[in-house]
């Protein structure tokens, strides 16, 4: 079962991208440019029951599947440990935002307790994969390869946020930045889970 397990981390980091896209392909004029990825499983959405079922769940529990290959695998590498319980987290903050979906107005003034809730989740699943990488960066453990990867992105995580923030606010294109924004913490899980299976 471990040797399965192992993999857990590629598997979701390809399973989003297929997930999201397929889901989309369920929601009339979805915009991946101007819609954010949680807009899928938004209240009244087409796809508000069917998002959660596809990525959420699915991806929750491969994510924390991966976090505890690495504690129970490296129980005695203490940089590793702290990866898996940042993974432990994303996974758990990924169900979470399936459970309580965000309101269908991004920019509502009055968000609801649900979106309140989601975006307080997003918010961890945010942090969990900016500390993982910044380990493996401050650690004389790991190579420097995956060192240096490691701060690419989180620079490119960063980078895209800051411009998510400025298109939110100008309301232009918001979910480029976001998948962008995502997208590098979802590449340095794709990687770190090849250093860890090889």
């Amino acid at each position: 079962m471990d040797s399965l397990i192992q993999y857990s981390g590629i598997v979701a980091s390809v399973w989003i991208v297929v997930g999201i896209y397929v889901t989309s392909l369920f929601y009339p004029n979805f915009s991946h440019s101007k819609q954010f990825c949680s807009e899928l499983g938004a209240f009244g959405s087409p796809t508000q029951k069917l998002s959660p079922i596809i990525n959420n769940y699915p991806l929750g529990l491969l994510f924390v599947l991966f976090g505890c290959y690495l504690v129970a695998n490296f129980p005695t590498h203490i940089p590793t440990v702290f990866i898996g319980l940042m993974a432990i987290i994303h996974g758990l903050c990924t169900w979470v935002c399936g459970y309580f979906p965000m309101d269908a107005d991004p920019y509502t003034k009055n968000p609801s307790r649900s979106c309140l809730i989601h975006s307080w989740s997003g918010m961890f699943m945010l942090l969990s994969f900016v500390i993982a990488p910044a380990i493996v960066i401050f650690s004389s453990d790991y190579s420097m390869p995956i060192r240096l990867i490691s701060l690419i992105c989180i620079i490119g995580c960063f980078y895209f946020a800051y411009r998510l923030k400025l298109a939110f606010k100008a309301e232009t294109v918001p979910g480029t930045h976001q998948r962008l924004s995502y997208g590098f913490q979802i590449l340095w899980l794709f990687v770190y889970s090849f250093f860890v299976v090889a």
